[in-house]
């Protein structure tokens, strides 16, 4: 139960800095591309893996609910992409290369199709 109530704190604190943060560099954008999110994406992956490493490996001292509130919490609710992304490096890296590929095409693809499903249903409503 802790941790959910770490999860969610950590969350809710990383949803509002991802809008603040996203609508401020768009709002400052020459022109007309999601600047916001790319960079938010971009950002949170690199962060979930430069703080991974450290918590895990050069620094263990971390407790396994900072852990939680950073990694799941903080960075889950700034960008899913992060979690994303070091899963498929994970993967990557235990040797399983068939499986990363295969996740990153059918998380694509099927993102996607549900995505434009969607919105398809919706105008259909």
């Amino acid at each position: 139960m802790k941790e959910l109530l770490l999860i969610g704190i950590g969350g809710g604190v990383g949803s509002i800095f991802r809008f603040v943060l996203s609508k401020a560099l768009q709002s400052i954008a020459p022109f007309a591309f999601p600047v916001g999110t790319l960079f938010v994406n971009v950002s949170g992956s690199f962060l979930i893996g430069f703080l991974s490493l450290l918590m895990f490996n050069r620094f263990a001292i971390y407790s396994f609910e900072f852990r939680v509130l950073i990694l799941i919490g903080l960075l889950g609710g700034f960008t899913t992409f992060s979690a994303f992304s070091l899963e498929a490096i994970d993967l990557w890296e235990s040797g399983e290369r068939a499986k990363m590929i295969i996740y990153l095409l059918t998380s694509l693809v099927l993102g996607l199709c549900a995505t434009y499903g969607g919105i398809i249903l919706g105008r259909k409503l």
